[in-house]
């Protein structure tokens, strides 16, 4: 049975108040009436909501076409395919990432891989790992228009190219009905395009076809997983009290502890779907992160002493099974000192299907607590349109601009003495993911945190520019932005682009630190030159040092 606790401290007076609030006003009836005038007032923005709540109803209609998807992937296993690489960014990509994750390999089916990075060194990476001639490549693109998806497609199209005759064959896309991506996947001979409910914006798409046909692929018992989502729904159906809708309390708790202060929310998640926290990370951030306002996802960040932070908090563990002993002692610890907490109880890794549709329900109740809209990312675009003005200079001129100077050790130390209580301190990473990387990260991560008790995060571009990007940009102004950069070491032509993907990760990473400074926001560019462990390992002592 999934069980929700709340133990909130000294704010639980200004929260229970606010459930009711909720109760009263009709919050979760008017999200399942679909009422846009819950979140804002003009009648331009209610159209825009009306079309993005059609995740409300998709556990039923994927139930319904989940035989379908059953019988594509048995095919698909009888060709004998033995990879599938999801090629998306964001919300087409993060479920799927999610689902790999967690539930590994099946056996008998083909393995599910992601790839949601333009780093040509992670790329470089993949080709040397998949059988080109037996890997399903799945083009996910809502609009079919997003950068990263079209240069994966042309890559790996050009690839499988020199292979088969037919390299169509080892593709398929799912995008929206009338996409770009439509004609283009009709156009060269793509096996199957599978077109999702138009009413879904990319980070409620989870249990849609961006996140059910990878898992159908992988060999997930799909049905299984909807039925559960199923599950979640009608616990927080419209006649359900507000006493006991898990997903409106849980929302309505975000929204007003941010209203609060208490904007860091900072996520302890089961080893067994630690991965759930990257895909809650973008959904909260970008719906939230707008008008000045918004709620930090905190991810990755190990649970430290109750000194170690700032009275700006909100705790949520989420655990499969009984919340282990130490992690139930520590924050047993935090609930003593005052932080609110809650805990979240899941029977196994299924309930993830319950869990996607709970986090997006609470999302849209913190979006009517907060009064945003939590269905539009208007500082999104920003990143991309400085993205796509680099790459045009680049066209006319044969190089990048480089306008922006990076930061020696007195710019690192002034940019960490700027941080102050109340702001986050956020790692903007256009390098390769690697595990030594993440924890030589995790120390600064750790080491930043215990002394100035701020809340810490850590990304990699481009994949960030989807999702935690948007409140970087939209959110409050008190974020503390260490860009890193680095030299790759292999590099690709984009087939059809006068430019490699070395020259795209440069673009991005350098239209996010326009972005950001246009909007007044502490950034600084480190390069990291060759050596990334010594150099991060420098950069870790220059940030002690100005601590001290």
């Amino acid at each position: 049975m999934k069980r929700m606790e709340f133990h909130l401290g000294p704010l639980a007076e200004q929260l229970n108040s606010a459930i009711r609030e909720a109760e009263q006003a009709g919050v979760a009836k008017r999200i399942w009436r679909k009422d846009a005038s819950l979140w804002k007032a003009d009648e331009a923005t209610h159209k825009q909501i009306r079309n993005s709540l059609g995740w409300l109803a998709v556990p039923d209609e994927m139930i319904g076409v989940s035989g379908e998807l059953i019988e594509f992937a048995d095919m698909i296993r009888a060709r004998g395919f033995r990879q599938v690489m999801v090629c998306g960014m964001g919300g087409s990509s993060l479920c799927p990432e999610v689902l790999a994750r967690t539930f590994g390999p099946q056996a008998g089916y083909p393995e599910l891989l992601v790839l949601d990075s333009t780093d040509p060194d992670v790329i470089a990476r993949f080709r040397e790992r998949i059988d080109l001639e037996r890997c399903l490549f799945v083009i996910a693109s809502k609009s079919g228009t997003t950068t990263e998806p079209s240069v994966f497609y042309k890559f790996w199209y050009e690839e499988v190219s020199q292979l088969r005759t037919n390299p169509g064959e080892n593709f398929i896309a799912i995008t929206d009905p009338g996409s770009p991506l439509v004609d283009t996947a009709s156009e060269l001979g793509f096996q199957r395009t599978f077109l999702n409910q138009a009413d879904i914006g990319g980070r409620y798409s989870a249990l849609s076809y961006f996140g059910m046909v990878p898992a159908a692929l992988m060999g997930i018992d799909i049905r299984k997983l909807l039925q559960r989502a199923k599950e979640a729904a009608q616990s927080c159906s419209a006649v359900m009290p507000a006493a006991s809708n898990d997903a409106l309390k849980l929302g309505t708790i975000l929204g007003e502890c941010a209203n609060a202060g208490r904007d860091k929310l900072t996520l302890v998640i089961d080893p067994q779907i630690e991965t759930l926290g990257l895909w809650i990370e973008q959904l909260i951030a970008e719906s939230t992160g707008k008008e000045g306002k918004g709620i930090l996802p905190v991810v990755g960040e190990p649970l430290g002493e109750a000194s170690a932070y700032g009275d700006d908090r909100l705790f949520m563990a989420v655990s499969v099974g009984v919340i282990p002993q130490n992690t139930n002692a520590a924050l047993g610890a935090l609930a003593q000192a005052g932080h609110p907490i809650v805990n979240r109880q899941v029977n196994d890794v299924y309930d993830l299907g319950a869990e996607f549709f709970l986090w997006e329900f609470a999302t849209a109740c913190a979006g009517w607590r907060l009064g945003i809209n939590p269905f539009d990312q208007p500082n999104v675009q920003e990143a991309k349109d400085a993205t796509r003005e680099l790459l045009s200079e680049f066209t006319r001129t044969g190089s990048l601009p480089d306008d922006q100077e990076l930061a020696d050790d007195d710019a690192i130390r002034a940019q960490v003495k700027s941080i102050k209580p109340g702001d986050y301190v956020a790692f903007l990473n256009y390098i390769e993911e690697l595990p030594e990387i993440d924890r030589e990260l995790q120390e600064i991560r750790s080491d930043v945190r215990d002394r100035t008790k701020c809340a810490t995060t850590d990304g990699y571009g481009p994949r960030f520019l989807h999702s935690t990007g948007q409140l970087h940009k939209g959110g409050p102004n008190t974020g503390v932005f260490f860009q890193l950069e680095s030299k790759d070491n292999s590099d690709f032509p984009v087939p059809g682009e006068p430019y490699t993907f070395s020259t795209l990760k440069q673009a991005q990473a350098l239209g996010d630190f326009r972005a950001l400074t246009s909007r007044g926001r502490r950034v600084v560019r480190v390069d990291l030159g060759d050596d990334l462990i010594a150099a991060i390992s420098h950069l870790h002592q220059v940030i002690l040092n100005a601590l001290n």
